[in-house]
């Protein structure tokens, strides 16, 4: 083990925020780079040291560097882990990353966490019992954006009553509910066209992120950028996050169930009082298992049906003939469900005198019998029809046009043709290997040259080429280039330096670096965020981030106008502490509390200014003319108190004082709302910039 190769000056003394990173390959390089963002101190250890490394090209990147095995104690101390607030376990051995968390917790039992590990079953059981853990896997986190690069072709988005075009950016999932991020390209005749303003697309539903005009040639750089009063314009382009439906896991009806099913039915028959809201319960509950087709439906009201008829049909029969046993009367009305009437009225009409009513209702228990015996035998034929179809299942098809092939059936190239499959998007993946095989997946094995030409080029919308060679990434990309110029290139690469130069030389392909996307989803975690995916807008890495408001938390006490607006977030889901149902698209009037969770949309700058509690400047003030309604006066103070977020008593003694300007500044969109407000309670007013010795 040798010495650090350099210090800073800036390591001497204590520093509360520092940072170790273990592994410098492209994903600890890159997180280096985006913690320096964060202003804070950050020191590495590598095995052995490389003179690739692009982090050494810039001093001021790294405060120090150590040269050995991160899993030694003496090399960590050296490092001063027990001064840092977390520490980058980040080497490509994942027991490496393992050992090493183990001996950086015994050394600080308060450190911070952020490993690289796929081991998902064992990275929950460390997290639960070490605490302040957290584990990605860098494919599982670059996948979605691969997938969604290759959907560059406008797809269908199910929304009849919207927009007709559009593409889908990309997609999260916030307690089983799914959310996309979508593109919309506005054209003659549509909807939005001309006719509404921005913020009244924002709805329970959706929320408007970006506004792009003459066809979103302006790329994205941060939320609320657009004005909340712009109107809607033929050709220009919207950006927005919808939310879709719900994606549970689907409830199966185990063969447990399935037992406790009759021996139910038996205690609600015996102890009807008591058992008969439970069983009522148990119903509804299977009832509602997502699985069930139709066929199944009829299945469970037949079998209920004839249980009711059975029993109705024995205790008639007991009723009226005293002289027949119970058990004659149960079997009785057995045979008459199993289609016997013939045979057992031709029998007893010989020897005991029947209604007219009875010989009726034992004919409808012959009818209803045979109805549920149809219904048996189409179950069985279906289920053995779907045996016959699991076991003679084969390769489906290559799809012939609109399609997208995926070149290299790794980690990252199987989760990223399962993606879109789930988005309903045809694919054909190349394989090197025989080994890779995915169900339902048409795959093309053997050389990839040969197999390009197998798969359908020509009437392709994409090719995505994710090997583990980042040459052959090029050399696939580009000869797909030259035999369809117009399908879309996804390049996965692994060095940023290279996907800069091959970006800029080929500026029609994706060039997408796995290290670089998941990075930041690294960094965040760092500081205590749980993020839970991340997916590109244009350039820009979005991180889908859960927070939980604790005592010293910079959003703690704020409404969440200030939230969106300082610090440049976009709120999708806010839960009360105690709560069990949460508020989609909350509104921006609600206060955080301690306690609450809020789930948002963040760049890393957005996430940075969080951190720092650094919230942008205020830009606006409401000025009020004149109220024209007695109580205009008091509703007019309980809404500049709840938009703005100050105290009532400075709301209301500015109501009693107008026409004036209100002394609280705001943000630009919370004037545009609260102008509206005000306006509908009969209040003449009006935003103005702030002067620049009010801002906030």
């Amino acid at each position: 083990m040798s010495g650090p190769v350099f210090h800073s000056a800036s390591t001497l003394g204590y520093v509360p925020d520092q940072f170790l990173v273990c592994g410098l390959g492209s994903l600890g390089q890159h997180c280096v780079r985006i913690l320096r963002k964060f202003n804070v101190l950050v020191s590495a250890i590598e095995l052995s040291p490389s003179p690739d490394w692009q982090v050494l090209q810039d001093p001021n990147l790294l405060t120090a560097l150590h040269i050995g095995d991160c899993r030694q104690t003496e090399l960590l101390s050296e490092a001063q882990v027990e001064r840092c607030r977390a520490i980058f376990l980040v080497t490509n051995d994942e027991q490496v990353n393992l050992e090493t968390a183990f001996a950086a917790r015994l050394l600080n039992p308060t450190i911070r966490l952020v490993v690289r590990s796929a081991k998902k079953n064992l990275n929950k059981l460390l997290s639960e019992q070490l605490g302040n853990f957290v584990a990605f896997e860098p494919t599982e986190l670059s996948a979605p954006a691969f997938a969604l690069a290759a959907l560059t072709h406008s797809v269908s988005y199910p929304d009849q009553n919207e927009l007709q075009h559009n593409s889908i950016l990309g997609f999260f999932t916030i307690d089983h509910e799914l959310f996309h991020i979508v593109k919309h390209t506005t054209q003659r005749g549509d909807q939005w066209s001309g006719r509404f303003q921005l913020y009244e697309l924002n709805n329970r539903l959706r929320k408007v992120l970006a506004y792009q005009p003459q066809g979103g040639k302006h790329a994205f750089n941060e939320f609320y950028s657009w004005h909340p009063s712009t109107k809607v314009e033929e050709g220009h382009a919207l950006i927005t996050v919808e939310r879709s439906y719900p994606i549970g896991p689907i409830q199966t009806l185990s063969p447990k169930n399935n037992r406790r099913f009759l021996p139910q039915l038996l205690t609600v028959i015996l102890y009807p009082k008591k058992r008969w809201k439970q069983f009522n319960k148990f119903l509804l509950k299977i009832w509602n298992r997502t699985e069930l087709n139709q066929i199944q439906r009829v299945a469970i009201i037949c079998f209920l049906t004839v249980i009711v008829l059975w029993s109705i049909g024995t205790v008639l029969f007991s009723l009226y003939y005293p002289d027949i046993d119970p058990i004659d009367a149960f079997y009785a009305a057995a045979v008459l469900l199993l289609g016997g009437y013939g045979d057992l009225f031709g029998e007893i009409s010989t020897t005991l005198s029947l209604p007219w009513w009875l010989r009726l209702f034992s004919f409808g228990l012959t009818l209803a019998g045979t109805a549920f015996i149809g219904v048996i035998y189409a179950l069985l034929i279906e289920k053995l029809l779907s045996w016959r179809l699991q076991f003679s299942e084969q390769s489906p098809p290559l799809p012939d046009h609109q399609h997208v092939i995926v070149i290299g059936l790794g980690q990252v190239g199987k989760r990223v043709a399962l993606l879109l499959q789930e988005l309903r998007q045809p694919v054909i993946g190349l394989s090197a290997s025989s080994s890779d095989q995915m169900p339902r997946l048409p795959i093309i094995e053997g050389n990839f040259h040969l197999s390009l030409e197998k798969a359908n080029l020509l009437g392709a919308n994409s090719v995505v080429a994710v090997t583990q060679d980042e040459m052959e990434n090029l050399e696939m990309s580009l000869l797909a280039h030259a035999i369809n110029p117009d399908c879309s290139l996804v390049i996965r690469t692994y060095e940023q330096r290279f996907s800069d130069r091959v970006a800029q030389l080929f500026p029609y392909a994706h060039v997408l670096c796995a290290a670089a996307l998941s990075a930041e989803a690294f960094v965040a975690a760092a500081f205590g965020e749980n993020v839970l995916s991340l997916f590109r807008i244009d350039q820009q890495t979005i991180l889908a981030t859960d927070f939980n408001i604790e005592p010293e938390d910079t959003l703690n006490g704020l409404i969440l106008a200030e939230v969106a607006y300082g610090y440049g977030v976009v709120p999708i889901l806010h839960q009360r502490a105690g709560e069990s149902t949460p508020t989609f698209m909350p509104s921006d009037d609600l206060q955080l509390r301690l306690g609450d969770r809020l789930f948002v949309l963040a760049t890393i700058e957005g996430l940075q200014r969080v951190e720092s509690g650094q919230r942008r400047p205020r830009t606006c003030q409401i000025y009020i003319d004149k109220v024209f309604t007695p109580e205009g006066g008091f509703l007019g103070a309980n809404e500049l108190s709840r938009v703005s977020g100050c105290d009532l008593k400075t709301a209301r003694d500015f109501m009693n004082d107008v026409p004036g300007k209100f002394p609280v500044p705001i943000y630009t969109h919370q004037a545009h709302r609260l102008v509206e407000r005000l306006q509908s309670l009969r209040i003449l007013a009006h935003a103005l910039p702030i002067d620049p010795e009010c801002k906030q």
